[in-house]
């Protein structure tokens, strides 16, 4: 196993370059230049003027050379400075990604806490009305946007009802809190970003895990047990789970980048000063550097954590080794 995970580390690093070359192709080829923005609306500014902030930037050089000298910063840990208001990169993402995994670490806890057991119930129970209402679940999960059923959730829980914030991580008067207090705020403002997140992940999570169980559940081994006079729930929680969960954790692993592209859709409509709003803003002001430091981020975030899902596949399942491989 040691030499497995030193060998997929090895590999991430030509994937990750692969990932930024394309990225940083595609940033650069896009419509528009970030000193379109600073200069279109002053008709006041010259020529002149635009190729020297292109100079500043470092815009005025090949793609090629662009990409190598922000590669060799990369390489030391440094993401270069903002364009917007000349910060650092690193320091901004720094700032914003402990709110992010916040979110999506708690979507992911969400998801295991409900698919699970739905498809559990859904599986030994098949064709019953349970089966019938998850299924239409799952559709309607599948189907319905994130962004609308953010703004419907608002509407009720935080218009109609007063129940839930609108928007934010903290309210108006949280200086003047307890400490309970403020957990009990931060908590209220984490709910509906937190249940938007999880909502698709659980329709198909519930549905995988429920195709996984009726597989296992008719295999010769699940009948011997059966045969052997064990009770329904020994056989399925004891003898039938754990091989069907199994699955479930390659595609936990790969549903990582979804939850962290879904963070910008999330972290902009409720206002999350989170990485993910912090892309958003940096694409529409075309701030080349904040965009590749947080696609490479986010490029690292999903790259680990298909490592780790893999690494907790072969744990879950003896029948897996690595090493021989």
């Amino acid at each position: 196993m040691g030499n497995y995970i030193l060998l997929r580390l090895f590999g991430i690093i030509p994937l990750l370059l692969g990932i930024s070359i394309i990225t940083f192709s595609v940033i650069h080829l896009a419509p528009g230049k970030p000193t379109d923005l600073q200069t279109q609306l002053n008709p006041k500014i010259s020529q002149q003027t635009r190729e020297r902030l292109e100079k500043l930037y470092g815009l005025d050089k090949p793609l090629h050379v662009q990409y190598i000298a922000w590669l060799k910063k990369i390489i030391r840990l440094d993401f270069g400075t903002s364009f917007t208001d000349g910060r650092s990169v690193r320091l901004k993402i720094l700032e914003t990604l402990p709110i992010t995994l916040i979110i999506n670490v708690l979507s992911i806890i969400f998801i295991l806490l409900i698919a699970i057991p739905v498809g559990i119930a859904s599986a030994t129970k098949q064709h019953s009305w349970f089966d019938r209402f998850s299924t239409v679940f799952v559709f309607v999960g599948f189907s319905m946007p994130s962004f609308w059923l953010a703004l419907l959730l608002i509407i009720f829980f935080s218009i109609k009802l007063g129940w839930l914030p609108i928007s934010g991580l903290h309210s108006l008067n949280y200086d003047q809190m307890s400490y309970f207090q403020r957990l009990t705020d931060f908590g209220r403002h984490l709910v509906m970003p937190v249940f938007i997140g999880a909502f698709g992940g659980i329709a198909g999570m519930s549905r995988y895990m429920r195709s996984n169980m009726l597989e296992v559940l008719n295999q010769d081994y699940i009948r011997t047990a059966r045969a052997k006079g064990l009770s329904e729930f020994r056989v399925v929680y004891k003898h039938a789970l754990k091989n069907a969960v199994i699955p479930l954790i390659t595609i936990l692993g790969l549903s990582v980048p979804g939850l962290i592209g879904g963070s910008v859709i999330i972290e902009s409509i409720f206002a999350i000063p989170g990485m993910g709003r912090l892309f958003f803003q940096s694409a529409m002001s075309r701030d080349y550097p904040v965009i590749m430091g947080i696609l490479t981020m986010g490029a690292v975030l999903t790259l680990i954590g298909n490592l780790f899902a893999d690494i907790c596949y072969g744990i879950a399942d003896p029948r897996i080794k690595y090493e021989k491989n």
